[in-house]
């Protein structure tokens, strides 16, 4: 009588293995779909990239696009990491993958990629988002959207794509997950964060994400600080006049939300500044071509109720960031919007009715944005999380002035004081690290860090990844 019963049992485990791989087998077959085989003009790589749409509201037609690399080896060991551009509105994959730290960066004048080599997924497993609807390749068939957007739905949205993404890919749901950004993903960083965090703890165990930290950089925080740091800034830099600083201190109290006549007047002088030299890297030259895009940049009309309240209402913050070659956001627009591309991506499939930009136009007012991100980053280092704070220190946006100073609100003791760190045999930076929180600062670096000192991003992102001290001696 044994024996029938051992038959029964093996069948009923084998029907159930049956029908495990029954549900599951439509995961291969979207991870398939997704799959990017080669792009036009890229360079054979050894890993493999996928590409496409995550729907994170069915009711409204929302759906996110995302760019996906595996690391360059070792992926089933490498931890994942989502990377987020800010604005807000603007692009991951058009700054963070294809002119920061993706594997494949563009080129002027030519209609190919070129491997970096100072590519992230050296070190781990990739994603780039873009975030919101309305930005880049994301889009929702409900324009009434479009008018609701801001801080909270583009965190509810991202939490809600990451579920989804890894029910596709659940061969990565065990990963060590982290989250890296910069500028306005200040706010976009730690606000999905916590909404992991809060998930994990009281969300069904299926939902579960091994989140362990994150890092951002020149990174929008804290309104009063940020402002206020800007203008110390500017002015020790021999940027603007000391009649200028003396009337912005003057006139203006960036602990507010709205600003008088006379602090707006002393505001436009100070922005006018920024119309001569680029404000994300002070020391790299404008883009002069008048043939391109990124010349008329200042003319772009801004998102208006994003943080920080007073500056965002000033038409010169909204200048788009350039790099060594001040022109490279154009060629990237050019590569983007080419139908043999976003086939390749799997973009555009709904034909939407205007071109990929850098960041969107169809973005025009954000309803809601906290005057701090500091209470969520509060919570998350007493809840154990890895953060990290970067600056490169040649940007006048978020510089790092603005980034010290927000630091210190946050009133950590400090675990090892003010120290540098080493790029084989030359200073990187500045480190320190404070109970719970590690701040960096990188030499000669512009608001995109990882465009400008490409090397040096890619060793702080491997001391990230590690929790290690930054490198502390010289080494050739």
């Amino acid at each position: 009588m044994a024996a029938p019963a051992a038959v029964s049992c093996f069948l009923a485990l084998a029907f159930l293995l049956c029908a495990s791989a029954a549900r599951g087998s439509r995961y291969p077959e979207q991870q398939a779909a997704d799959r990017v085989g080669r792009l036009p003009g890229q360079p054979a790589v050894p890993f493999q990239q996928y590409a496409g749409y995550v729907t994170v509201n069915e009711s409204h037609g929302r759906a996110l696009f995302y760019w996906f690399f595996e690391a360059v080896d070792d992926a089933p060991k490498k931890p994942l990491v989502l990377w987020l551009n800010g604005g807000p509105g603007c692009s991951s994959i058009g700054y963070g993958e294809a002119e920061e730290l993706g594997p494949f960066l563009v080129q002027k004048g030519k209609p190919e990629l070129k491997w970096n080599p100072y590519s992230w997924n050296r070190e781990a497993n990739l994603m780039f988002l873009e975030s919101p609807v309305g930005v880049g390749f994301s889009y929702t068939n409900t324009s009434s959207d479009l008018k609701k957007l801001g801080d909270k739905i583009t965190a509810d949205d991202a939490y809600i794509f990451l579920l989804n993404w890894f029910k596709r890919f659940p061969q990565y749901r065990s990963h060590e997950f982290y989250i890296a950004g910069e500028s306005y993903a200040g706010h976009y960083v730690p606000q999905l964060s916590e909404k992991i965090f809060d998930g994990n703890k009281q969300g069904p165990k299926e939902n579960h994400i091994n989140f362990k930290g994150f890092m951002v950089g020149n990174a929008l925080m804290d309104d009063e600080t940020d402002q206020m740091g800007m203008i110390e800034y500017a002015w020790d830099h021999a940027v603007i006049s000391d009649r200028v600083y003396a009337d912005v201190k003057a006139h203006c109290d960036f602990s507010i939300e709205n600003a008088t006549h006379a602090c707006n007047k002393a505001l436009d002088e100070y922005f006018a500044v920024y119309h001569l030299i680029d404000m994300y890297s002070l020391y790299t030259p404008v883009c002069t071509d008048a043939s391109l895009s990124s010349f008329r940049r200042s003319k772009k009309v801004g998102v208006h109720g994003a943080a920080p309240k007073i500056f965002s209402k000033h038409h010169g913050w909204f200048m788009r960031p350039a790099g060594y070659d001040p022109c490279t956001s154009d060629y990237s627009e050019v590569y983007f919007n080419r139908p043999d591309v976003q086939a390749a991506l799997h973009a555009n499939v709904t034909k939407m009715g205007y071109n990929w930009t850098h960041c969107s136009d169809a973005i025009g007012t954000w309803n809601d944005a906290p005057a701090s991100t500091l209470p969520i980053i509060r919570k998350l280092i007493a809840g154990g999380i890895r953060v990290w704070v970067f600056s490169g220190d040649t940007d006048g946006r978020i510089p790092v002035t603005a980034t010290r100073l927000t630091l210190n609100k946050l009133g950590l003791k400090s675990v090892q004081e003010w120290t540098p760190w080493y790029d084989h045999l030359q200073v990187g930076g500045w480190t320190i690290n404070y109970e719970g929180l590690t701040f960096v600062t990188i030499r000669g670096a512009g608001h995109e860090v990882p465009m400008h000192t490409p090397r040096q991003a890619l060793s702080l992102f491997r001391s990230f990844l590690g929790d290690k001290k930054m490198p502390p001696t010289a080494f050739s």
